[in-house]
C-alpha cells in the first residue's frame, strides 16, 4: 500500500526483458530485499540491491496494463516505498496496481499550477470523480475536470519540480490507478442487488 507522495526521482539505467534496474540512493538508505516499491505507480519488489542501484523483476502483465516498457536508460521515474504503519497518509490509498494507461492530451499553464488533461479509457473514467482522487504515475492527485474522453488535474509549482509529470509532452503515456473505494462500493452493490 502506498499514499501517492514521491519520495524520490531515479534513474534508469537498464530496462530489459523483465528486469528494470534503477539508481535511486535515499530511497535505498532503508529498504531490503523483498520490499515494495512503487515505480511511476506500480508496485513492484525489490529482487536485488547494490549500494544505490536496485532491480526489480516486470511480469509480462505489468508490461501490458502499464508503460514501464516504455522507460529509456536515462528517464526519470517517481519512486515511493511502501506505507509502514506508522506513517501519516498525506496522499490517498494506493494500491500500486496499474489499471491502465493515459496518454497526455496537454499541458497548460496556469498562474503557478500546471493543468495537465489526460485522455483514458471509458472503462477507467467511470471511477474517476471531480474532486476525487487518482493516481499518476505513482502520484496522488486531484481531479478539477472530467468529460467523456478525459480528465484534468492541476500541478502545484511542488508537485512539478518533485514529479515526473510537469516534463511530459503530449502523446506522452502514463500509469492510472483509479480510487479503491469506489471500485469497492460498486462491487458491494452490484453483488448486494443481484442477492
Amino acid at each position: 500500500m502506498f499514499t501517492g507522495i514521491i519520495e524520490e526521482l531515479g534513474n534508469v539505467i537498464e530496462n530489459d526483458a523483465g528486469v528494470l534496474r534503477i539508481k535511486a540512493p535515499k530511497i535505498l538508505v532503508d529498504s531490503s530485499l523483498g520490499d515494495s516499491i512503487a515505480i511511476n505507480g506500480v508496485d513492484l519488489t525489490i529482487t536485488f540491491i547494490n549500494n544505490d542501484i536496485f532491480m526489480a523483476n516486470i511480469m509480462p502483465e505489468t508490461y501490458r496494463r502499464s508503460a514501464l516498457g516504455e522507460l529509456r536508460i536515462g528517464d526519470l521515474v517517481n519512486l515511493e516505498r511502501s506505507v509502514q504503519p506508522n506513517s501519516r497518509l498525506s496522499g490517498h490509498l494506493v494500491r500500486g496496481v496499474t489499471e491502465g494507461v493515459g496518454n497526455i492530451h496537454s499541458l497548460k499553464p496556469e498562474g503557478d499550477a500546471l493543468i495537465i488533461k489526460i485522455n483514458a479509457a471509458r472503462e477507467l473514467l467511470k471511477y474517476i470523480l471531480v474532486k476525487g482522487p487518482v493516481c499518476i504515475d505513482g502520484i496522488s492527485l486531484t481531479v478539477i475536470e472530467k468529460d467523456s474522453e478525459s480528465f484534468s488535474v492541476s500541478l502545484v509549482q511542488y508537485t512539478q519540480d518533485k514529479t515526473t509529470l510537469a516534463n511530459q509532452k503530449p502523446g506522452g503515456k502514463v500509469n492510472l490507478e483509479t480510487d479503491i473505494i469506489g471500485r469497492y462500493v460498486e462491487q458491494f452493490t452490484k453483488e448486494a442487488v443481484q442477492e
